[in-house]
C-alpha cells in the first residue's frame, strides 16, 4: 500500500458516514456507496466491493460490542445466513455469466437506486410497516416463520451482493416483523452479526474479481472508525426520528440521480 495515494477527503467522508451510522444504526452501505460513486466518481462495482468489506470490518467491531452484551439471537443469525450465503455465491455466478463485474456499471447503478428507495421507505414508515405485517406474522407457526426468515437472507444476499445496501434498514425491518416480541436490542444485535458473514463473503468475492480498492477501503476505515465513535457519543443528546427523516430524504435524492430521474 503506498500511503501516498492516500486522499484524505475519502476519510472526511468515511468519517461523516461514520457519525450518521453511530446517530441512526443506519446508513453505512446506504451513504458511502452512492457517495463513492456520485461524488468521487468511483465505478460502482469498485465502490459496492470496498464498501462490503469496509461494511465487514466496522459490523465485526458491532457484533463483539453486542455478542458482550448478550443482544444477539444466534439462531436467527444461522436462519439468514443459511440462505444469505447461497444467495451471494449464486448471485456471483449470474454476475459473471452476464458480465455485470466488468460493465460500465449501468444495471448496478439503477439497482442500486431502486434499493435506495426501498431503505429509504422502510426508515420513513418502518413502524406502520412493521404494526401491519405483525399481526400477519404473529399468529403463523414457527416453521413459517423459520422459512421466511431463511427466505429474507436470500433477499439480503442478493441486494447486498448487488449493491452493499440493504442489510441494515431492510434486514431490521424484515426481522421486526416476523420477531415481534423480541426486544428491539436483539433485533439490531442479530441484524449485525448476520452482517458480518454475509459483507465479508460478498467483499472477498468482489476482491476476487478486482473489485475492491484497498487504500481506498483502509482510508475510509481511517476516517469512519473515528465518526462512529463520536456519533454513538451524541445519539442520545439528538432526536433520532428528525435524523431517520432526514437520512430518508438524502437517500431518495441520490437515488433518483442513480437511476437516471434527474
Amino acid at each position: 500500500m503506498n500511503f501516498g495515494d492516500i486522499n484524505y477527503l475519502f476519510s472526511l467522508s468515511g468519517f461523516g458516514v461514520g457519525m450518521i451510522v453511530g446517530l441512526t444504526g443506519v446508513g453505512g452501505g446506504s451513504l458511502m456507496t452512492p457517495l463513492l460513486v456520485l461524488l468521487f466518481g468511483i465505478h460502482p462495482a469498485t465502490a459496492v466491493g470496498t464498501d462490503l468489506l469496509y461494511a465487514a470490518a466496522t459490523k465485526s467491531v458491532g457484533t463483539v460490542i453486542h455478542r458482550r452484551a448478550n443482544s444477539v439471537n444466534w439462531q436467527i443469525v444461522g436462519r439468514l445466513a443459511s440462505g444469505s450465503v447461497p444467495a451471494t455465491l449464486a448471485t456471483f455466478l449470474v454476475m459473471n455469466q452476464f458480465g455485470l463485474t466488468t460493465s460500465k456499471g449501468g444495471v448496478l447503478a439503477v439497482m442500486l437506486g431502486l434499493v435506495l428507495l426501498m431503505t429509504a421507505t422502510t426508515l420513513l414508515f418502518r413502524r406502520q410497516i412493521v404494526a401491519f405485517m405483525a399481526s400477519k406474522i404473529e399468529a403463523t407457526n414457527e416453521r413459517l416463520v423459520t422459512i421466511l426468515t431463511v427466505v429474507t437472507g436470500v433477499i439480503l444476499g442478493v441486494l447486498v451482493t448487488t449493491t452493499s445496501v440493504g442489510a441494515g434498514a431492510l434486514g431490521v425491518t424484515a426481522l421486526l416483523i416476523l420477531y415481534p416480541r423480541l426486544p428491539t436490542l436483539r433485533i439490531i444485535g442479530s441484524d449485525i452479526a448476520h452482517a458480518v458473514p454475509l459483507t465479508l463473503v460478498s467483499g472477498l468475492g468482489h476482491w476476487w474479481m478486482g473489485d475492491v480498492d484497498f487504500v481506498l477501503l483502509f482510508t475510509l476505515l481511517l476516517g469512519s472508525i473515528p465518526g462512529i465513535a463520536v456519533g454513538s457519543l451524541l445519539a442520545p443528546k439528538l432526536p433520532e426520528a428528525a435524523l431517520r427523516i432526514l437520512l430518508a430524504i438524502v437517500l431518495v435524492l441520490v437515488s433518483m440521480k442513480l437511476i437516471g430521474l434527474f
